[in-house]
């Protein structure tokens, strides 16, 4: 294993990635490590771009509230706090645990595994540009009213990681390298729990999408509508029926819900896995509304192709399953979302393959390899 070199001040040492192997980390640079703040969005994130069909664009989406703006050094510590496994009763879970980058931020398990090997009640839901959920709600009831309040709820989690906020609070304070990176975002060295959930929240809102193949493609024509000229006649194809409205010629309007350029809903909704819920109410559990029975909000459709595992429940383990339950198996629940509720969809074999020909190129690669929302904690030259 080959360690940096490093100043004497800033040569410190923790447990982390496992308990018996000690990693150096040199925090010096943090502030300035990398760029969170000042992102450079493509224009058609700032257009409404699919010919008036969405009244707002991608960054009029944006759910930052002003009390928590992204700071390059701000996230940054979000980034060492979310992939550090010294914030679960064994040391042994982090955030990253069940969301992966390379898999946009998801879990390709069913259900994710605590820090004692239980399951997770619901697959772990894709962070991939949580900042553009214009409602500000988290998990897939929604029960987390914003993303700070969310953040913490994992750590508090019997099954998940199993801490109390008061012993988050003394792991990070045990650690040597926190109280100089809070004293740099805050102003002083003091840890508490409502730090911590700013900073992971700015992490976890900077993790955003928009260098993939349909980005390349959106950025040489005027309209999403438009044929891109980067993609094959299936991939233009299937971008046809996603955008399309329902029950018009080659249109199953998979866009009336996965809105705009960030393709992510704007509110929960069913989607016909069951016609009448018997273990899971949903947002209807948080409400106590009937209407808002078996109803989910759900992620972004950006990296959908690398997730691996789809739904709240973790049913399909592939986008043409996912396609084919939308095609021949969406059950009649009395919440059933439009456009699911009012149109049949019957696409052929053809029209299904590029459809998910289509979804492949959401895939970003950029983003899932991206060094600034890596583990921090991988020392250089370790085999």
């Amino acid at each position: 294993m080959t360690l940096r070199t490093l100043s004497p001040i800033f040569a410190l040492s923790l447990f982390a990635c496992t308990q018996e192997e000690k990693v150096t980390l040199d925090v010096s640079n943090f502030a300035t490590e990398f760029n969170y703040a000042n992102i450079e969005f493509p224009e058609h994130f700032y257009a409404d771009s699919t010919s008036g069909r969405h009244l707002e664009s991608v960054m009029e989406t944006d759910n930052t509230p002003e009390n928590n703006p992204i700071t390059d050094a701000g996230a940054n510590l979000g980034r060492y706090l979310f992939y550090d496994v010294n914030l679960s009763a064994n040391q042994t879970i982090s955030c990253s645990s069940c969301h992966q980058q390379e898999t946009g931020f998801s879990d390709p398990r069913v259900l994710s595994l605590g820090f004692e090997g239980g399951e997770t009640g619901r697959h772990s839901m894709a962070l991939t540009n949580a900042r553009f959920y214009q409602p500000g709600m988290y998990f897939w009831d929604q029960r987390a009213t914003t993303l700070e309040e969310q953040v913490l709820m994992p750590f508090q989690d019997s099954v998940e990681m199993g801490m109390t906020l008061e012993t988050l609070v003394q792991a990070v304070e045990e650690q040597e390298h926190y109280p100089f990176m809070f004293e740099t975002v805050f102003g002083d060295s003091e840890v508490t729990a409502e730090r911590i959930s700013l900073a992971l929240a700015q992490f976890v809102r900077s993790i955003v999408s928009f260098e993939s193949k349909y980005d390349e493609g959106r950025a040489q024509v005027s309209d999403a509508w438009a044929d891109f000229p980067n993609y094959t006649e299936e991939e233009n194809f299937g971008k046809e029926i996603f955008m399309q409205t329902p029950n018009t010629q080659n249109g199953v309007g998979c866009a009336v819900c996965h809105e705009g350029e960030a393709m992510i809903g704007w509110a929960a909704n069913n989607n016909g896995l069951e016609a009448v819920p018997v273990t899971d109410l949903g947002y209807g559990a948080i409400t106590g509304v009937n209407a808002d029975n078996a109803t989910f909000k759900f992620p972004s459709l950006r990296n959908i192709g690398v997730r691996g595992t789809f739904m709240h429940d973790g049913r399909f383990a592939s986008l043409r399953e996912v396609v084919d339950h939308y095609m021949d198996t969406v059950e009649d629940h009395p919440n059933l979302g439009i456009p699911l509720s009012r149109h049949d969809f019957d696409l052929t074999e053809s029209e299904r393959e590029a459809l998910v020909a289509f979804l492949e190129t959401l895939t970003d690669d950029s983003m899932l390899t991206d060094p600034k929302y890596a583990n921090p904690y991988v020392t250089v030259g370790a085999e």
